[in-house]
């Protein structure tokens, strides 16, 4: 097995997406800045990464998305005024935004799927693995997930992507993994991706979600896929490449997903996402819980 000496200190997050799902709330404002309780959905993401130490981080955006640049830059006049009234909370809430890490950005230019976009970051990542993360799953800031893909990939020189178990009904909304374990590992080596299989066609029910540990040997793979499902590039497609391969950079690994993820991907899933992380909340979560059950019990009538 080959191993890699090289530690993974850059984090990717593709943001150019048209958020099409959350129209008109996203006609004006991008979806990774709609609000999960008091932050936007991306600082989420931002933050997880640089909890593990990939404190460089390159925004895959597009379009109408200043607001995300916006967003982690400074406020002069905001933070003065906020310091003047001795709203010490306020301003030290903006200044962690603008504070998190070495934040980047580039265009995708054409909306060619998540593989072209993860393609345009093969500048600023070089020739190192990286960290993906997509903006749709937010993982809890309690559990574990990004520093264990790291170490499984130091230890596998391979990639290593985010696997949950999901309802055989809901398979088809994921790319899906065929999975074989590893004596005396926490970890499963994936033999073969599909990309959103029906459910009579998927080999388990190990859904791929939006965290990858990356060689970057998928960057010449990624040049050479062509459009996969819904014309578009897959970074499932390429993948799949490195799982049957055998050279240096080769084989794609697994990471089996248990702690708290919440999916903000649709209206339904972002506002149970908000409810979740509301009620863990200091602050809003004692007067929700005791609204709550008055709440339901009203709608079973």
């Amino acid at each position: 097995m080959t191993t890699t000496h090289q530690t993974v200190r850059k984090a990717v997050i593709p943001a150019a997406g048209l958020g099409t799902r959350f129209l008109p709330a996203t006609k004006a404002m991008p979806k990774e800045m709609l609000p999960v309780v008091d932050k936007p959905a991306i600082q989420y993401v931002v933050e997880e990464a640089v909890k593990v130490g990939l404190n460089d981080v390159l925004m895959i955006t597009g379009r109408n998305k200043r607001a995300l640049e916006d967003h982690f830059d400074r406020v002069p006049a905001l933070e003065a005024t906020l310091a003047a009234k001795g709203d010490t909370a306020k301003l030290e809430s903006i200044q962690a935004a603008s504070n998190l890490g070495d934040i980047h950005y580039v265009r995708q230019g054409d909306p060619n799927g998540l593989g072209h976009a993860v393609l345009r970051a093969r500048q600023h990542v070089g020739n190192e693995p990286f960290a993906v993360l997509l903006g749709d799953d937010l993982i809890d800031a309690r559990d574990e997930l990004l520093s264990t893909m790291i170490e499984v990939q130091a230890k596998t020189g391979g990639s290593v992507v985010a696997l949950i178990e999901v309802e055989p009904d809901q398979i088809s909304a994921y790319g899906c993994a065929d999975v074989e374990e590893i004596e005396g590992e926490s970890y499963v080596r994936i033999k073969k991706l599909v990309e959103k299989p029906d459910i009579d066609e998927a080999p388990s029910n190990l859904a791929v979600i939006g965290r990858y540990v990356l060689h970057p040997s998928v960057f010449d793979v990624l040049e050479r896929t062509g459009p996969g499902r819904g014309g578009e590039i897959q970074l499932t497609d390429a993948l799949q490449d490195l799982a049957a391969g055998d050279g240096a950079g080769d084989g794609v690994y697994g990471v089996v997903f248990r702690g708290r993820r919440y999916d903000t991907g649709d209206k339904l899933s972002y506002l149970k996402a908000c409810v979740q992380l509301a009620i863990d909340s200091d602050d809003l979560g004692p007067g929700l819980r005791e609204w709550l059950p008055g709440f339901t019990a009203g709608l079973s009538k």
